[in-house]
Order: C-alpha cells, then sequence, then structure tokens
C-alpha cells in the first residue's frame, strides 16, 4: 500500500477573468521512503499540488474542486482546519520555497521551533528548546544554543533554509514536501542544502516530494520524477530511464534546454517554440499541441491519457510517444 496516494486531484482558482484550473486532474502514487520530483516550468501547478497535500490551498479564491488525497489509509481531502492542523507538521511537514516569506520575522527562531514542538509532541518550553538546538545541530547550523535566540533576518539564507528544513523535520514525518528549497541560494549553499536533506530523509526514513524546475537537482536526488505541464502530468517514470530516453516531447526539449559544454564553450541552447496556454483558455486537446513539432490533428480534438509503455516502467501522456 503506497504512503500517499493522489486521484484526479483538481484545484481551481476563481478570478475576475474566470476560473482557472491550475492542477488539472492528476493522479500518482509515493512508498515509503521514496524521493519523487515535480518537474515543469513556473505556473505548471507544481507548487499548488504541494500545498493540496497539505490543506493550504487559500480559500477564497481556491480551492480542491475534485479527487482524493489518501494518505497511510486516510482521506485527507474534506478534512476541517483542526483535523489537518494535526496533520500537517506532525505527519506530513513542507519547506517553502522562500524562508524569509515562511518564517515570521518578529519571532525568535527557537519560539517558532518551540510552538511546532510543544503542539505536536506535547513538549514543555525547557524541552522543546533542547529538541530545537538539536535539530539545528543536525541540519548544519554552527553554534545552535546561540543561534537559536537570532531572528531570520540575523541570519543568511542558507542558514534560513537550514532552519526550514529543522523545522520541518523536528517531528519525524512521514512525508516531506520541498518546494524548490535551493531556488535563492548560490550554487556551493545549495549542494550543502542538498546533502543535508538527503542525509536527513534517510535518518528519518521519511519520503519525499521535491518541487523544482531544475532538472539536474531532479538527476541528483530522486528515483522517479513526475513531468507537469499545464496542470497536468505528461510523463511519470523512473529518473534514469527519463533521463535516458524521454517519451513526451515536452520532457526532451526540457532536457534539451540543459546548458552543455561543447569544446570548452556553451552551446547555443535550444528553446521550446511557442507560449504556454492561458489556464483561462486552455485548448480542447493537448495543451503541448501548439509547440509540439510531432502534433497529430487528434491531438488538437481529444487530450491523451497517461499510459504506460508497452515494457516500459514509463507512463506518457501523448498520443506519439518517441
Amino acid at each position: 500500500m503506497p504512503l500517499l496516494r493522489v486521484r484526479d486531484l483538481a484545484v481551481e482558482f476563481r478570478t475576475q477573468q474566470g476560473v482557472a484550473r491550475a492542477v488539472d486532474g492528476i493522479s500518482f502514487d509515493l512508498h515509503a521512503g521514496e524521493t519523487l520530483g515535480l518537474v515543469g516550468e513556473s505556473g505548471c501547478g507544481k507548487t499548488v499540488t504541494g500545498l493540496a497535500l497539505l490543506g493550504l490551498i487559500p480559500s477564497p479564491p481556491g480551492h480542491i474542486a475534485g479527487g482524493s488525497i489518501e494518505f497511510m489509509g486516510k482521506e485527507l481531502v474534506g478534512l476541517d482546519d483542526a483535523q489537518m492542523r494535526a496533520i500537517r507538521g506532525r505527519d506530513i511537514s513542507m519547506i517553502f520555497q522562500e524562508p524569509m516569506t515562511a518564517l515570521n520575522p518578529v519571532f525568535r527562531i527557537g519560539s517558532q521551533m518551540g510552538d511546532v514542538l510543544r503542539l505536536h509532541q506535547g513538549l514543555s518550553r525547557k524541552q522543546a528548546r533542547t529538541a530545537a538546538i538539536e535539530m539545528l545541530a543536525k541540519v548544519g547550523i554552527p553554534e545552535p544554543a546561540q543561534r537559536i535566540d537570532n531572528y531570520p533576518h540575523e541570519l543568511s539564507g542558507g542558514m534560513r533554509q537550514r532552519v526550514m528544513i529543522a523545522m520541518a523535520l523536528s517531528c519525524g514525518p512521514q512525508l516531506l514536501v520541498a518546494d524548490e528549497p535551493t531556488t535563492a541560494l548560490d550554487v556551493t549553499t545549495q549542494a550543502q542544502v542538498l546533502e543535508q536533506i538527503a542525509k536527513l530523509q534517510k535518518e528519518f526514513g521519511m519520503a519525499m516530494i521535491l518541487v523544482t524546475h531544475d532538472l539536474g537537482v531532479v538527476a541528483e536526488t530522486c528515483q522517479r520524477a513526475l513531468v507537469m505541464y499545464c496542470g497536468r502530468i505528461v510523463e511519470d517514470s523512473p529518473v534514469t530511464e527519463l533521463y535516458a530516453t524521454p517519451r513526451h516531447p515536452y520532457t526532451a526539449g526540457l532536457l534539451a534546454s540543459i546548458p552543455r559544454l561543447r569544446n570548452e564553450r556553451i552551446s547555443e541552447l535550444p528553446v521550446i517554440p511557442g507560449m504556454v496556454p492561458d489556464v483561462l483558455h486552455l485548448p480542447a486537446g493537448c495543451s503541448f499541441a501548439d509547440r509540439c513539432s510531432k502534433v497529430q490533428a487528434i491531438c488538437r480534438t481529444s487530450a491523451p491519457l497517461l499510459k504506460k509503455l508497452p515494457g516500459r516502467e514509463a507512463h506518457v501522456a501523448c498520443y506519439d510517444p518517441n
């Protein structure tokens, strides 16, 4: 039985121009200890998917329009705020994309971590402070006994992100959702943070969903990847198979656009032609049809279903997979 089972999940946002379907009927499973990459361009629905899993879709204007999110055998869609708060932080945690907006600027680090530990672990203030210091040390923050009394603005970007990791893991969750955890960091700090997350994931034995647009990070950390486009999953594949033989034209285009050195110079980057369609006015068929070099007549009238390829582990939503 999978740890997480998502079926036909749809998330909509009401705007002045109409209803935007940010996530459009996606389905996937995640098993205990597995690392799953959620990949795609900005606006494809990756972050909204992560927020939906934790019941954090802002309402209004957003809401889960349909589908099922089953975690450890329990249905999460339809739970009230109190029931979700009991799960959020204890069983499912999230590392947010920008720690300066996720951390409260007027409270010390220790106070914010202590609130989580007292709520979910029932610790006293003294016990929570001790546990928070131990967790800060685990994520590689120097002098944690002093840093715990700092405000967020007194820490560097890398250290703030480590605090977010420590807070997310402090209650030993079964599932961690990491939303672009290294976007705002320099390359050296990115590598350190990813190494720390991987180490702690192994130590805690938790599953992880890594939301990112960085295919290099996915190759380094994930066993499986879901490629999203316009709110739909267009390819679900083991990472090794995805990189060796991408089956969807969009996946192939993403991989082709990774910078490569040739003759000690970066070669000219291929681009995917055209623009991402407006989610308020999606085409009737495949959302990628106007940008695809292999488009057929059926692509413009009927959206392809995500199907398993014969003799492969990959699932692809395409009428003419590579």
